[in-house]
């Protein structure tokens, strides 16, 4: 990963290839390369995020989870490597038991929706989904190690607890409760 970007038109994508770490060419369309950019559109989504008012400790955590993804993206660039480390894992898991105890527990299903930061917290949970969805579909044809999957399914997890967190924050006077289903099946049940 010594290479650095000096130029960045290269015109050498031109024919529907795209160079991986390794030097090798792969179609743009190769499950490698979506799997890459699904996980860049979601460190996308968080760089929209981290531009919204947010509590200081959720903003520190979502720079580590930025460098994280860049990680990941990195280990999908170049098959046979590795660079999420496992303790990138386990420190998901301590977030998650960490925010998830402040909230109430859920009774519901809710909406993603709510404040502004919120609702753009559910849109990267989303995002995290389908890039857990392309490292699956990846690995149904090359050998990955478990860390990139476990790691975005434990950051979809994550997303949505952060999105509750933020409906509860209240930095922009909008804060209070998330947004819950009114399930009309349920209405006529409690009717």
């Amino acid at each position: 990963m010594a290479n650095r970007l000096t130029q960045i038109a290269t015109r050498t994508g031109d024919d529907g290839t795209t160079g991986l770490g390794d030097g090798s060419r792969v179609a743009k369309d190769n499950l490698r390369i979506c799997a890459m950019g699904e996980v860049d559109e979601l460190n996308s989504h968080l760089g929209v995020l981290l531009a919204e008012p947010l509590p200081a400790e959720v903003r520190e955590f979502l720079v580590v989870v930025q460098h994280e993804l860049f990680n990941l993206g990195g280990e999908l660039s170049i098959p046979g490597f590795e660079l999420l480390k496992l303790a990138a894992v386990s420190h998901l898991d301590d977030a998650l038991a960490h925010y998830n105890a402040g909230l109430p527990r859920l009774k519901e299903f809710i909406l993603p929706a709510g404040t502004r930061s919120a609702a753009l917290a559910h849109v990267a949970r989303s995002v995290a989904r389908r890039a857990e969805r392309a490292v699956v579909a990846l690995g149904g044809t090359e050998a990955l190690r478990a860390a990139p999957r476990q790691y975005l399914n434990r950051l979809s997890d994550m997303l949505f607890v952060l999105a509750r967190v933020l409906n509860r924050a209240n930095l922009d006077g909008l804060g209070g409760d998330d947004m819950y289903w009114k399930s009309e099946r349920l209405a006529r049940d409690d009717g």
